[in-house]
This record gives C-alpha cells, sequence and structure tokens, in this order.
C-alpha cells in the first residue's frame, strides 16, 4: 500500500534514538470504538470513532473528559483509522472531527513528564509527526470540522488537514510556551499554513485567535454559524466524494510535491502530472462527457 510503504519510509529516517521501541503494526484493523488499540493491546484503548457511508469517511475523536487530548492511544487510533484502506477505491473523502466542547488540547501533558522518559516522550513526538504527514500522504482528501478550542497539537491537526471548515465558536492557540513547552512541533504545520510573523506570534504569546482571525490568516478555509457547521462540511465533502477518485489522488499529490519547488520546477512537474492525468481513464471519461454533453460515468 503506498501510504503505508510512505509511512515507512518516513519514519527510517529518524535518528536511532527516535526508534528504539517497536511500533504498532501498520496493518491495524479498523476498529469501533472502545475496542483494543491499534496493537490490539487491552492496555490502549482506542479513543476515536468512526463510520463511513457513500465514500465519506467520519473519524471522530471521541473523548471528551479530556478535552480530545492526543495522547499517544489516541493519536495510535486515529492512526489506524486514516490507514484503514486508504487505497479502497470505496473511499474518496475523510473528516476528522470532535466530541465535546474542544477540537483538541493537544498532546497529554500527564504523559510528558519525567515518570515516562525519554524514549516514551520520542514515541509520543513520533506518533505525531506521523500522524500529520499520513494527512499530507494520503491519496483522498482530509478534512477538519472544527468546533471549540483547537491547541497545541490540537492546531497542528487542523493546520495538517487539506481543508478546514469551522464554527463561529472556534478558536485556536498554540499555548505551549505558557507552560515551558514551546510548540514546536505544532509550528511545522502552523508555519506552513499561515503567514511567518503569525505563526511566531501564536507561538511566542501563546495567546489564542478566533476563527475570523484563522480564517483571514488562512489557517482554515471557511467559517460558519455553529449550527451550519455540519451540513456545510458535509456539502464539501460530498462533491468532493462525486468526483473521480484517480484525478482528485493525482491533484492532491501533485500539488503538495510541487508547493515547495522553484517555478520552473513547479511547472515542469505540474506539466507532468497534465500528460498523466489525460493518460487517466477518467480524465478522457470526463473529456468525452463534456463533449457530449452528459454526465461523467467514473470508472469506480
Amino acid at each position: 500500500m503506498a501510504v503505508v510503504a510512505g509511512l515507512r519510509a518516513f519514519r527510517a529516517k529518524w535518528p536511532s534514538w527516535l526508534r528504539r521501541n517497536p511500533w504498532a503494526p501498520l496493518s491495524a484493523g479498523f476498529c469501533s470504538p472502545g475496542s483494543a488499540g491499534p496493537a490490539g493491546s487491552e492496555s490502549e484503548p482506542r479513543l476515536t470513532s468512526t463510520r463511513q457511508q457513500d465514500g465519506i469517511r467520519n473519524i471522530v475523536l471521541s473523548h471528551p473528559r479530556r478535552r480530545n487530548a492526543l495522547s499517544l492511544a489516541m493519536l495510535k487510533s486515529l492512526r489506524s483509522d486514516i490507514l484503514h484502506e486508504a487505497e479502497s477505491e470505496d473511499l474518496k473523502v475523510i473528516i476528522i472531527s470532535a466530541e465535546g466542547p474542544v477540537f483538541s488540547s493537544g498532546h497529554d501533558l500527564k504523559e510528558l513528564t519525567d515518570a515516562q522518559g525519554r524514549d516514551y516522550h520520542a514515541e509520543v513526538f513520533q506518533t505525531c509527526s506521523e500522524v500529520m504527514m499520513l494527512i499530507r500522504n494520503h491519496p483522498v482528501p482530509i478534512l477538519a470540522m472544527v468546533n471549540g478550542l483547537a491547541t497545541a497539537a490540537g492546531c497542528q491537526l487542523v493546520a495538517s488537514c487539506d481543508i478546514a471548515v469551522a464554527s463561529d465558536k472556534a478558536s485556536f492557540a498554540t499555548p505551549g510556551v505558557n507552560v515551558g513547552l514551546f510548540c514546536s512541533t505544532p509550528a511545522v504545520a502552523l508555519g506552513r499554513a499561515v503567514p511567518r510573523k503569525v505563526a511566531l506570534e501564536m507561538l511566542f504569546t501563546g495567546e489564542p485567535i478566533s476563527a475570523q482571525e484563522a480564517l483571514h490568516h488562512g489557517l482554515i478555509s471557511k467559517v460558519v454559524p455553529e449550527e451550519q457547521l455540519e451540513a456545510e462540511t458535509m456539502r464539501i465533502a460530498k462533491k468532493i466524494a462525486s468526483l473521480s477518485r484517480s484525478v482528485v489522488a493525482l491533484g492532491k499529490t501533485t500539488f503538495y510535491k510541487q508547493l515547495p519547488q522553484d517555478l520552473r520546477t513547479a511547472y515542469f512537474l505540474a506539466s507532468q502530472a497534465m500528460v498523466d492525468n489525460l493518460a487517466l481513464q477518467d480524465g478522457q471519461e470526463g473529456i468525452e462527457a463534456f463533449i457530449q454533453k452528459r454526465k461523467p460515468i467514473w470508472s469506480h
């Protein structure tokens, strides 16, 4: 599976001290709420719930009592849910949302004390980084549906998604500096989503920004009233799900591939992708349908 292979390659680049402990199998099953964690251990309960219908997979952070903190168990559940049948043609879109008034408060600080030790801390941040990379490298678009507060790694999760729809009640912050833990890993995604000076103000002060400010700076895609949040997110997801999976997957891959390149290289890569797109069955079907003034019939 391409997504799994990419994750393995990403992990192999980490220094040896970050790779001492074995990781949960990447072929972990698609579990229902309350089942064992990705490794099948009863000590690692799953903290996400999932459902999939009409090509749209909803992954819900389901531990509101702990403010949907991205504990190691939560991250492993999220990783498993993202990886599950990632290459299946039945999957068109993923939506990540959360139960309760807080989208996610970020890492669980109780896991980051000296009692756990350096190896455990390394595993937490490596797993988190893998989840964020999975979102970027996944073949289908991944949407965040945000209601309430998203802080630190929770803000990182929103910034990592391809599209983010937020309610007018949402807010975003990277407040780690206030507790002596600078949000260095959230800064990777944040600094790629908003202008540098905006990111640094958030990182240096820890102060939150509103949904409207987040929209203005490009952290999220749109803001809607709270009562319209689910409907608007589903509208976008259904539109994407109605399109050719192979075309969207190629487009997503190319977009992120060309983004950090110089202009000449970016156009070269994008031109190659356009030629590859035309060679796809769905590329030709879409053009023929347009010429014949009919709806396209996608290959899947």
